[in-house]
């Protein structure tokens, strides 16, 4: 029987919402003293409501779980459920309001693009820095910085500070670090979405090897269905702040996907949901609000047209914006895209709202998720994303009435194309 690694037992983490101080002692006696007499805050911001003082916000909610020694654990749920909190409570970066995590080894933690790395030093640095921070010597890490650099492609930059890198340069760098160095325990937080598609694979690969080789325990956190089914051999599904699920990784999935759909929202806040890394040093729009427009339900009939509401805030003066709508299957299989380019310039520091409608009358019944991406181009066709959220919207098409054909989706493709024509 396995030994166990990793054991949290009714472990809760609650955040206080809203704004701890006013920026100054002067500010925080004007809001205090308005409290007081019963007045409006006069630091509040017009436009916005005053947080309710003492607010509270349970992100994990009594979560137990056992990890045992060799596992590759999968931790998934929509957004806001709790997953990276849970992460950052078990590599130390925060600790539980009540309970208790106990960790039975050294953790190299990636969750987000450049985890542990100072920007002023190079990779070089960097990387003895990583080992030290794992309790290494420098003899250890001596001993493996070839074998470092050379998996994470990037011998030319090694000598580089790191505020040089690309994100993708950074998550060649972490991961390689992360998996070459000595620990017991692996955690990655949805950073592998970053790398090229044969990095990637070779990170996939190199994680099977560790786990096979060296019994190292995986936790990992992702949206990527494919991934987690690749990795993974169990899962745990949080909603809401609680582990609903804790087995089969298909049956996790299974669940996940589920529970995604049977919320059923016509109206989506896009504002708190997480990001790509690769967008945190370049984000210049923020996505507020999906809507569909006309339905009260996120079930289509055959024929009809996906209308949507965007609202979005320009963070700077926005040229020639583009938006982008990717249909992809819960698995994250690309089925099609819908573009609208040359939407307009758009100024700094304004809210935007625009209707929006979508012709999905060639896709077979299934359910499907909607990503959304408002974007630039330059001089040379790429885009230059503003802002992207996946998943932005869930829905499900339904078959015909009386269906010619009973659709399946593993032998038949996911995209119903018209008849064919006899010429």
């Amino acid at each position: 029987m396995s030994n166990v690694i990793i054991k949290a037992e009714n472990v809760t983490k609650e955040y206080r919402l809203g704004a701890i101080g006013g920026g100054t002692l002067r500010g925080d006696l004007q809001s205090w003293y308005a409290r007081l007499r019963g007045r409006e805050d006069p630091n509040t911001k017009i436009g916005t409501e005053a947080q309710i003082k003492n607010s509270r916000f349970l992100a994990l909610d009594d979560v137990s779980f056992d990890v045992n020694e060799g596992d590759t654990l999968g931790i998934i749920g929509s957004n806001g459920a709790g997953k990276s909190t849970l992460l950052k409570l078990m590599s130390r970066v925060t600790m539980p309001t009540k309970g208790t995590i106990k960790v039975n080894g050294r953790i190299a933690s990636m969750l987000e693009v450049g985890t542990g790395f100072h920007p002023e030093l190079t990779g070089r640095e960097n990387v003895y820095m990583n080992g030290a921070i794992l309790g290494m010597t420098k003899a250890e890490v001596t001993k493996k910085f070839d074998e470092i650099v050379a998996f994470s492609e990037i011998e030319k930059f090694i000598d580089t500070p790191v505020k040089r890198y690309s994100s993708g340069m950074y998550v060649k760098l972490a991961f390689a670090v992360a998996s070459h160095l000595d620990s017991e325990i692996m955690i990655m937080d949805e950073v592998l979405a970053v790398g090229d598609m044969q990095f990637q694979k070779k990170c996939f690969s190199k994680m099977t090897d560790t786990v096979n080789a060296d019994g190292r325990t995986i936790l990992y956190v992702s949206h990527n269905m494919n991934t987690v089914r690749q990795l993974c051999n169990r899962c745990i599904v949080l909603q809401a702040g609680k582990v609903i699920f804790n087995g089969d990784t298909e049956q996790a999935i299974r669940l996940y996907l589920d529970s995604e759909l049977c919320e059923d929202k016509t109206v989506v806040d896009l504002s708190q949901m997480e990001r790509p890394k690769y967008l945190k040093r370049r984000q210049k729009a923020t996505l507020l609000q999906f809507a569909l427009l006309g339905k009260d339900t996120c079930v289509f009939s055959k024929g009809e047209m996906l209308n949507f509401n965007l609202r979005w805030k320009n963070d700077y003066n926005l040229k020639d914006l583009c938006i982008r709508a990717e249909v992809t299957t819960p698995d994250d299989l690309a089925i099609g895209t819908a573009f609208l380019t040359h939407m307009g310039d758009f100024d700094e520091n304004t809210v935007t709202e625009r209707d929006f409608g979508m012709d999905i009358s060639s896709l077979a019944p299934g359910v499907y998720n909607l990503r959304i991406a408002i974007y630039q181009t330059n001089g040379y066709g790429s885009a230059l994303s503003a802002d992207f959220v996946y998943p932005a919207f869930t829905f499900k098409v339904e078959p015909d009435e009386k269906p010619e054909i009973n659709w399946r989706h593993k032998g038949m493709g996911y995209v119903k194309f018209p008849d064919l024509k006899i010429l």
